[in-house]
């Protein structure tokens, strides 16, 4: 019997039914752990041990490289290395002083992988988007893999329950929507060894056949070892359930990595740290299979200084897209950086010079503020453009000075003149205009006394309606949610 990738997705998708989690949970917490292992395991202890890796140790939560590797740290050559090291963007790396030497050969392809869960990147994976582009700059080709098939899957990590199911249609949609952010920090083409390629894991994972996949890469695949890793044991430990799907999913990114080496000779995979197991059993599947020397190479989970994950806010997520977050609010999230993330993030989103760097840090007290004007107007113009800065510094001025003045680089929505005929509830527009992100929300915004209409009028009433009234003789009126943030309706 053979079957092809949709019909493999089909049966894992039943198979998903059957939770891992209780059953092996149960099983450990008897005791039985090591005739559990024994029942299927398909490798030896002693190769187990050898296929860890040179820095992995078989586990996630290893030490910082730069408490480990120090001495190699200091004696690498190449300038992308070099560049991750002193700007702050390694963590763990299978091998830094092979992985340094092969850079040092001449250009080498490495990847870095999308699922495509939204149709919007957020801020958290623009760490990932600055260390592909610095791959380029450094003179390697770097391939953006969506993730077409693996969507399909859903990554298990750091989630307590399983991921929706998205439709192909849906699944495409999104790849579009996420692979226009791309263009903006590499460059693509077909003539320059440097160019950048995307590519999608459907084209190979939908062609696969399940008993044949099984039977040529399953035994390379321990569930002792697959159980060990970080997202699995998190996952268990809280007793959440682990669909058999979900399962599957370090081997196909592992595949990804063995299928990217015979089609483009990519060494090197790029990510989070929280993918370190899947990235590690990648380099492992293309030593056993091709003889292949890859390497994996982590960056660390971003974080603010208050201990809160990159890419959140308390209005949501910080889109790449201008279509869902205005170039304005983007602008703004990097002006509030705290006080303490300033460096770090000017080392990590931007490509100030270093020297650069240092002497912005010497600032003190309210001046720490130009650093941060710095910073919102270096990353905002790596991802929208420098020509959209003087409308946003525009508007900023308008916002504080209240002179009633430019309003173009705000989020803007535009209304019927029959609609404000009959009314339209203020609570829905502040949420059309991504001043709240939900209506709950919006309603607490108007209860706490956040939310103004025009520059003046405070509103209390989380019933409000906006009317044509409003407007007087203006075709535009703004609304206010706190003293940063702002958008407009419009009527015609």
């Amino acid at each position: 019997m053979k079957l092809a990738m949709p019909q493999l997705l089909t049966l894992t998708c039943a198979l998903a039914h059957f939770r891992l989690a209780h059953s092996y949970t149960s099983i450990i917490a008897r005791g039985r752990s090591a005739s559990f292992h024994r029942l299927f395991t398909a490798v030896t202890e002693s190769e187990l041990a050898k296929d860890s890796g040179s820095n992995s140790n078989n586990n996630e939560e290893s030490s910082s490289i730069y408490a480990r590797e120090a001495d190699a740290l200091s004696k690498i050559k190449s300038p992308f290395l070099q560049t991750l090291r002193d700007r702050g963007f390694l963590h763990q790396c299978t091998g830094i002083t092979e992985l340094d030497a092969k850079l040092c050969e001449g250009t080498q392809a490495a990847y870095l992988g999308f699922d495509a869960t939204a149709d919007s990147l957020h801020v958290g994976s623009l760490l990932q988007i600055m260390i592909l582009r610095h791959l380029q700059k450094s003179g390697h080709k770097p391939i953006v893999l969506v993730g077409g098939g693996t969507t399909k899957v859903g990554d298990p990590t750091g989630k307590d329950e399983s991921r929706a199911m998205l439709t192909e249609e849906a699944i495409q949609k999104n790849i579009e929507g996420i692979s226009s952010v791309f263009q903006k920090f590499l460059v693509f083409g077909d003539t320059n060894p440097t160019d950048a390629v995307t590519v999608n894991n459907d084209d190979w994972l939908s062609e696969l056949k399940y008993l044949q996949f099984l039977r040529d890469y399953g035994t390379h695949f321990t569930i002792n070892r697959m159980l060990s890793f970080e997202s699995v044991k998190q996952r268990l430990a809280r007793e959440a359930p682990l669909s058999f799907l979900e399962f599957n999913y370090m081997i196909l990114q592992a595949y990804d990595f063995l299928e990217l080496y015979r089609r483009y000779n990519t060494i090197l995979q790029l990510g989070g740290s929280d993918q370190w197991g899947n990235m590690v059993s990648g380099t492992e599947l293309g030593r056993r299979i091709e003889g292949a020397q890859l390497f994996a190479l982590t960056a660390p989970l971003m974080t603010t200084s208050d201990g809160k994950k990159m890419g959140k806010t308390a209005n949501g997520a910080v889109w790449l897209n201008s279509s869902k977050l205005s170039e304005y609010d983007y602008w703004q999230f990097w002006r509030n950086t705290a006080d303490d993330d300033v460096v770090k993030f000017l080392k990590l989103f931007t490509e100030l010079p270093l020297e650069q760097i240092a002497e912005l840090e010497k600032l003190q007290g309210a001046d720490i503020n130009k650093a941060k004007i710095v910073l919102a107007d270096e990353a905002t113009a790596l991802l929208h453009g420098k020509e959209c800065l003087p409308v946003i510094h525009e508007t900023v001025k308008t916002m504080f000075a209240g002179s009633g003045e430019s309003t173009e680089s705000l989020p803007r929505v535009v209304v019927k003149a029959t609609d404000l005929e009959k009314g339209m509830r203020l609570a829905d527009i502040f949420v059309d205009l991504g001043l709240a992100s939900t209506k709950k929300e919006a309603r607490r915004l108007i209860q706490g006394g956040g939310a103004r209409l025009g520059d003046s009028k405070k509103l209390e009433d989380e019933s409000a309606m906006l009317t044509l009234a409003d407007f007087g003789d203006s075709k535009e009126i703004t609304l206010r949610a706190g003293k940063k943030r702002a958008g407009v309706v419009e009527f015609k």
